[in-house]
């Protein structure tokens, strides 16, 4: 065996050290991968809209060298939700630089954010990145409050007596159970079951509950009111309808004379059309003499009862000359738009005082002649004369 120069002698030291690493290596890297563990202990998690979403991972060992990740679903469907690389704007670390925590916060969650979220660690190689190992998963809820909720009524008007259908909305909530109450005036009524529907995003829901109400006339005053109970509301939440938008009431109408008839020849006759009891206040009113519109100058405008209702008078004056004998002033009255309402009132003229007195005249005549004795016996006495002298000249003719 040949010496070994000094050159070779310091050279030595350093192959010893590679082979020497080169040796340990398979071994020493087995023992770090078989102590990596992954940590995520959370099995399921519920949050309030609204709120911070606290999600935990930590591990423990060396583990290959690849980054840790926080994906939502598992498969081919899974979203990236962290990743140390990249930057998301509601999700943040709770240690930024540890290399053993991994725990996040997303801020702000949506309902939309709800499902199973997993802790990932990958490992890189030559063929590229692969999962080396994951949680179990976190199972996470969002409790969405449901919006405040909306009563709609009819498109158009009901009178007294009639059934009218009103609905209540509300949603984006969740979970899925939710109660449904209707009141009027502050008093509980009866109404169909909810109809609970999926909402616009896969983790929440829409409610819809619709009651039918019988309308009456002193409804005009009433609300009603829809009540939204939630495991989310801390108090129900409230959505009113006033009755008075889904309310129609017919007027009343009468016409008066005054005075009444018959009356005298050019007098004037004030004709007042009562309108009364209606709602709402959109009424038009037009006065017909024998069916043909006349002018009556402007109507005042309605006023309101202490009941809620409307009222209200218009007035015509008439000359009552003897050519308006008989006719007939008609107060027309549109409400609401709906077909009219027609109040009457016929005009009458009394006969003249010249002509009540000769008529009466003529009758106390007839009735004095008919009554005196010393008359009825003249008459008498002049016909006897009459008959006796043609009795005589009769019996002259035959002598």
């Amino acid at each position: 065996m040949g010496s070994i120069t000094a050159p070779e002698m310091r050279a030595l030291p350093l192959a010893c050290l590679t082979l020497l690493l080169l040796h340990r290596s398979p071994g020493a890297g087995a023992q770090v991968v078989q102590g990596f563990k992954l940590h995520q202990p959370q099995d399921k998690v519920s949050v309030t809209a609204g709120e911070t979403l606290t999600l935990s991972c930590t591990t423990s060992g060396d583990g290959p060298i690849g980054p840790v990740k926080w994906l939502k679903g598992w498969g081919s469907e899974n979203e990236t939700i962290y990743d140390q690389t990249v930057t998301f704007p509601r999700v943040m670390r709770t240690e930024i630089r540890s290399g053993t925590d991994f725990t996040i916060h997303i801020r702000d969650v949506h309902p939309e954010d709800a499902g199973t979220y997993y802790c990932v660690k990958f490992q890189k190689s030559v063929h590229g990145v692969s999962v080396f190992q994951h949680g179990n998963g976190t199972e996470v809820s969002v409790y969405a409050k449901p919006s405040s909720p909306t009563v709609s009524g009819p498109e158009s008007r009901a009178g007294p007596g009639q059934s009218v259908p009103f609905t209540c909305t509300s949603g984006g909530f969740f979970p899925r159970e939710i109660a449904v109450k209707w009141l009027k005036d502050g008093a509980q009524i009866s109404a169909q079951q909810p109809q609970v529907t999926p909402g616009q995003t896969k983790s929440s829901y829409d409610v819809s509950s619709t009651v039918s109400v019988t309308l009456q006339e002193g409804d005009v005053r009433s609300q009603l009111e829809c009540e939204v109970h939630h495991r989310t509301l801390p108090a129900p939440l409230r959505g009113s309808f006033r009755l008075s938008r889904a309310l129609r009431v017919p007027p009343s109408v009468q016409v008066v004379a005054d005075p009444p008839s018959p009356v005298e020849v050019n007098k004037t006759v004030n004709f007042t059309c009562h309108v009364k009891g209606f709602y709402p206040g959109d009424v038009a009113v037009a006065w017909l003499e024998n069916g043909m519109e006349m002018s009556a100058g402007s109507t005042p405008p309605p006023t309101e009862t202490p009941r809620g209702l409307f009222e209200l008078r218009s007035l015509v004056e008439v000359q009552a000359t003897e050519e308006k004998n008989g006719s007939v002033f008609t107060c027309r009255v549109v409400h609401d738009a709906q077909d009219p309402v027609n109040g009457t009132s016929t005009l009458r003229i009394a006969a003249s005082a010249k002509d009540g007195l000769s008529d009466r005249s003529q009758t106390d005549n007839d009735v004095n002649i008919l009554s005196s004795p010393g008359l009825w016996l003249g008459i008498l006495l002049e016909k006897g004369l009459l008959g006796g002298f043609l009795f005589f000249l009769f019996q002259r003719g035959r002598a």
